[in-house]
């Protein structure tokens, strides 16, 4: 039987990992990029980065196509520490998303580079 540590590691194998500097320059330098934070609503009500969306990690596949209708658009996936964003991101690839990325760094560290 697989973890959860051993299925996200499976997907970092498959997806784009970013650290922050990267995704920042990259975020940054893209035409209309868009950055899904996939934690839990609650803890994006707490504290989010400036430009992200939430879209809790449950809930992507149901509302990812009003948000990205392109399967091209420059998507960037967080999390508090990078397991859900890299599984989040999989999921995107798997669903025909073709510029996926996800930050596998503690949300602290993202949110200071960020803002």
């Amino acid at each position: 039987m697989k973890t959860a540590d051993d299925l996200i590691k499976q997907a970092q194998t498959k997806i784009n990992c970013l650290d922050i500097l990267s995704a920042k320059n990259l975020y940054d330098s893209a035409d209309n990029p868009v950055i899904i934070d996939v934690r839990e609503a609650q803890s994006a009500e707490k504290s989010k980065l400036q430009s992200s969306v939430n879209i809790s990690r449950g809930l992507l596949e149901m509302q990812i196509a009003k948000l990205c209708p392109s399967p091209d658009t420059f998507i960037i996936t967080h999390c508090a520490g990078g397991g859900r964003a890299s599984l989040s991101a999989l999921t995107l690839q798997n669903m025909g998303y073709t510029n996926v990325h996800a930050i596998t760094a503690k949300y602290k560290d993202i949110k200071k580079v960020f803002g």
